[in-house]
Formats: structure tokens, C-alpha cells, sequence
């Protein structure tokens, strides 16, 4: 079909032109959900490790509380017989009963400080949002 002069032809470099701001979009696009999804793993791989920690502190917590419901429960029965050890179950006995105090608050103080999840990630779209508005 000839071109017959009614509707305007489009120019060479136009298409070139849309054509390459397209591949422009599509890269920065790319790019920025690349460092999106890097700045999620960071924070899952820190959340995992942070779970870790709760679980190695909660778990010394049980095992210390244990001996010292072990040591609390010797220390009755010996209670009755002579003097000296006495004494020295009870300074186990809170020895442990301490350190087991000691690793539970450690966890809660752990499980109420820790940051949002995601939270670096959400605020890094937040600013993507404000930069796409503010150039409208």
C-alpha cells in the first residue's frame, strides 16, 4: 500500500527512540528489583540467624534451669543430713538457677528488640514510590 499523504508518515528516529527508552525502562527495572530481591535475602539470612541465637539461648536456659531443679531437689533430700553439704548444694543450686535467669533474659530482651522483618526492604520502596511520584 502507497503512502498517500492523509496520515503522517512516522519519523525513522522516533521509533528508534521509544524503542530504546523502552529498553531503558526495562533495564532500570531490572536493577532495581535485582537490589530489592539482594536487600530481602540480606534480611532473611539475618532473620535466620537471629532465630538461631533465640534458639541456642532458650535452649541453655532450659538445660541450666534443669540442673538447678536438679541441684533445688537434691539440696531437699540432703537438707536433713550433716552440715557442709548444705552449702554447697545451695551455692549450685543458685549458681545455676542464676545463670539460667541470666540466659532467659537475655532471650526476652532478644524477642523484644529485634527489628521488623523486612523492614530495610519496605523502606527502600518507600523511597522508590516518592521518586516515581515526585517526577509525575
Amino acid at each position: 500500500m502507497a503512502y498517500d499523504g492523509t496520515d503522517p508518515e512516522p519519523a525513522p528516529g522516533r521509533t528508534t527512540g521509544l524503542l530504546s527508552a523502552l529498553q531503558r525502562l526495562l533495564v532500570t527495572f531490572t536493577e532495581i528489583l535485582h537490589t530489592r530481591i539482594e536487600i530481602l535475602s540480606t534480611e532473611l539470612e539475618e532473620e535466620g540467624e537471629r532465630a538461631r541465637q533465640l534458639l541456642v539461648y532458650g535452649l541453655v536456659s532450659l538445660f541450666f534451669l534443669g540442673l538447678g531443679l536438679l541441684f533445688a531437689t537434691v539440696f531437699i533430700v540432703v537438707a536433713f543430713w550433716e552440715t557442709h553439704r548444705l552449702y554447697v548444694l545451695a551455692g549450685f543450686t543458685v549458681f545455676y538457677l542464676g545463670i539460667s535467669t541470666i540466659a532467659a533474659l537475655v532471650v526476652r530482651h532478644k524477642i523484644r528488640s529485634r527489628p521488623r522483618l523486612f523492614s530495610a526492604t519496605l523502606s527502600e520502596l518507600v523511597k522508590d514510590r516518592e521518586r516515581l511520584t515526585s517526577r509525575s
